[in-house]
């Protein structure tokens, strides 16, 4: 089943050089998440051609125009495509207002129900779950509340029987349903087939945290530690530390830093600056503290494989 994140925007508060404001499609068991949507995104959703009839869940990281001015040019657009099916957005107290008034003076009635779940900027609040992942918030550190997301797999009940041991033990659907509750196999020669024989050990779960506009702050080490990917802010080079500092963002090199002491798998970098045509000095600046950085380039997918 996918995990993976397909990047639509990944510059900071202005578009330039090609690149928008944030916004990522996150594909988790064939369910798509948005997360963040800044300007531009629909229009993103349909150039890298994202089915974004299924995107059922919205999650808002916070009330900057970066990431929350594509919202009504979407919301609208379900609208005007005869959406039925309810939609529903994560995010801080305040949206609510700010959608419902351009939808006021717009003289708009949705025909879909639309609705918002608020929660606040604290870590370790889980405000989505289902029977495959649960969403759980991570303090950040901005000029106004902030939260990223982390996106965690569940583990499915039951264990995982070999394809091969099917098919040479010809297994009925008892004799599976048996298995996956961890029972061994009785042959009708009364040989004792051991569990272990016939089944796999689980795939561990896999994880995504989403940690954009945020100063270096090692208090979210515990919420991110060794995530599998790991999207971090850079909105800066290394020699911007104290321009990072007073807007409350980060540089490279802290994105890096903070990758390394989480012990992560892959960092992903993003909210990029517009000061920045090139990107990949950038990239070379993060590689010397955490080797396995990427950039966060618009229309990519990031897989990430179960092990």
């Amino acid at each position: 089943m996918p995990f993976e994140v397909t990047i639509l925007g990944s510059n900071s508060a202005l578009p330039a050089h090609g690149r928008h404001p944030t916004s990522q499609v996150l594909n988790i068991h064939d369910r798509l998440f948005l997360i963040d949507c800044g300007e531009g995104t629909q229009m993103l959703l349909e150039k890298y051609k994202v089915k974004h009839g299924r995107i059922d869940n919205i999650f808002i990281s916070h009330l900057h125009g970066d990431h929350i001015f594509g919202l009504i040019g979407l919301l609208t657009s379900y609208h005007l495509n005869h959406r039925e099916k309810s939609l529903t957005v994560f995010c801080p107290k305040g949206l609510d207002e700010i959608i419902h008034l351009q939808l006021k003076y717009s003289d708009t009635h949705l025909r879909y129900p639309l609705h918002f779940e608020f929660y606040n900027q604290q870590s370790g609040a889980v405000i989505f779950e289902n029977d495959f992942v649960k969403v759980v918030t991570v303090k950040l550190t901005h000029r106004i509340p902030c939260a990223g997301f982390i996106f965690r797999e569940k583990l499915f009940p039951g264990k995982n029987i070999k394809p091969e041991a099917i098919a040479a033990y010809n297994l009925s659907i008892q004799q599976i349903q048996g298995i996956k509750k961890g029972q061994d196999l009785e042959l009708a020669n009364g040989k004792i087939v051991k569990n272990e024989e016939l089944t796999a050990k689980p795939h561990p779960p896999r994880s995504y945290a989403y940690c954009t506009d945020t100063a270096y702050d090692e208090a979210i080490l515990p919420y991110i530690y060794e995530a599998d990917l790991l999207y971090h802010e850079a909105t800066f080079d290394k020699t911007e530390e104290v321009r990072a500092k007073e807007t409350f963002h980060s540089t490279t090199l802290q994105a890096a830093m903070i990758a390394k002491k989480a012990q992560v798998k892959k960092l992903l970098l993003g909210h990029f600056s517009a000061r920045y045509r090139v990107l990949e000095d950038l990239l070379r600046e993060a590689k010397e503290v955490f080797p396995n950085s990427e950039l966060g380039e618009e229309g990519k997918t990031f897989l990430i494989p179960r092990l």
